[in-house]
């Protein structure tokens, strides 16, 4: 218990350093939303991977596609990691930098109304962002209850409540350059930690030689070894898996903002590279790891207590040590992405519906306070349903949270390609 408490507290102290020595970076709405466009290909591609995969990817999609695929499940994370973070960068990347400088714009709905001169498009965007990144932000906490149980044996509110807290408080303080170093810390132990996490679950069946033979002895009704083959037990389902996983980044706000603030049409092609290296471990990792769920949960277990306990259960039995790097982990993955969501959310609020209506010209005093007051709002809304959901079992809640990512995509994909190449 000593371990994992000193490793939480250094944790979360970092954060709160970090947010407090970025407030000078914070000063105006360029700085506040973008980093003033000065941030580094390092930051800004570490920034992108730690948005994209939360904890609801390495407890509950790693458990659910480990489960159904087998080892298999590897493709997903390798799909992501090209699709839907190597291609947006080589794609999106240098033409959203260029062109959202060249027109002046801050966020995704500003630049839907500046590209096709739209007030009404801006605020339909704007509308769109609102709606659905605050059910999106509230399952980034579902990922931590089991582990903080497993863990500490703690009430998952007060796990959602200190989470919410500690994050609003370096968002609040630091702004977007806040928000990238953080997520450059919580990468780094992204990547250490799944690596460590994999090497010492396999190590508890022999090793990966003994795992696999292990998981091709399982029965699946379509073959023999099927949870050890190459494309797993059904390769049509696997590819709509990977497909709907990976397009969805090319057209949410949060991962796309990225862009607006990288410093240089160089960095790119460093963060492209940096970018790709990191998906191809964490998401690589996350579901290779989830792979070899069939080995520490059982069907019935999975029918009473869903994938979501997967992953918990292959964790189980590791040294305290390890558990606590896990912790961490799975807070870096969802607290980075939590700040990501919170701030695009506020700024498109902020910027793109109260700035416009306002009969008095904003300050960018005033326009920061009111993305900060939004910022605590979005936190405190999102902790709620997140409790009320885990509390109660409301299951239109977790439906809305699962379309979230579909209807953001499906909204803005499209008009933010052509408005980048359409001439």
């Amino acid at each position: 218990m000593a371990i994992k408490t000193i490793l939480l507290v250094a944790f979360f102290a970092s954060m709160i350093i970090v947010g407090a020595s970025c407030r000078k970076h914070s000063v105006d709405v360029n700085g506040f939303v973008l980093g003033g466009r000065s941030v580094g290909p390092w930051l800004t591609a570490f920034a992108f991977g730690t948005s994209y995969f939360s904890a609801v990817i390495f407890v509950g999609y790693a458990g659910q596609f480990g489960w159904n695929f087998g080892i298999a499940s590897t493709w997903i994370g390798l799909g992501n990691a090209f699709i839907g973070s190597l291609l947006p960068w080589v794609v999106l990347g240098r033409r959203t930098r260029v062109m959202t400088q060249h027109i002046g714009s801050k966020t995704m709905p500003d630049f839907f109304g500046n590209r096709y001169k739209s007030t009404k498009l801006r605020v339909a965007a704007s509308a769109i962002t609102f709606v659905f990144l605050v059910p999106y932000t509230a399952s980034l906490f579902n990922g931590l209850s089991r582990l903080f149980e497993m863990a500490f044996d703690i009430d998952y509110a007060y796990c959602v409540i200190a989470m919410a807290v500690l994050t609003g408080i370096y968002v609040i303080v630091g702004g977007y350059m806040a928000t990238a170093i953080n997520d450059f810390i919580q990468g780094v132990i992204m990547l250490f930690g799944i690596v460590a996490v994999i090497a010492a679950v396999l190590n508890q069946n022999g090793g990966f030689m003994e795992s696999m033979k292990a998981l091709a002895n399982i029965e699946s009704d379509v073959m023999n070894g099927a949870y050890a083959s190459f494309l797993g037990p059904d390769p049509f389902y696997l590819l709509v898996v990977v497909l709907l996983t990976s397009l969805g980044t090319w057209g949410l706000p949060q991962m796309v903002g990225k862009f607006y603030s990288i410093k240089s049409e160089n960095s790119i092609q460093k963060g492209t590279i940096i970018s790709t290296a990191f998906a191809i471990i964490v998401a690589g990792g996350c579901y290779f790891l989830g792979g070899f769920g069939r080995l520490f949960a059982t069907p019935d277990q999975v029918a009473t207590e869903g994938f979501d306990s997967i992953v918990p259960s292959m964790l189980s039995n590791l040294p305290d040590v390890l558990i606590a790097i896990v912790l961490v982990l799975v807070l870096s993955a969802s607290m980075s992405t939590l700040s990501s969501l919170v701030l695009t959310s506020s700024s498109t609020l902020t910027l793109d519906l109260i700035a416009p209506v306002s009969k008095k010209e904003m300050t960018d005093k005033k326009k920061i306070t009111i993305m900060r007051v939004f910022i605590a709002f979005f936190i405190i809304v999102s902790a709620v349903i997140a409790i009320v959901q885990a509390k109660s079992k409301v299951t239109f809640i977790a439906q809305l949270m699962g379309v979230s990512w579909g209807a953001l995509a499906g909204a803005f994909l499209a008009p933010f390609l052509y408005g980048l190449y359409w001439k």
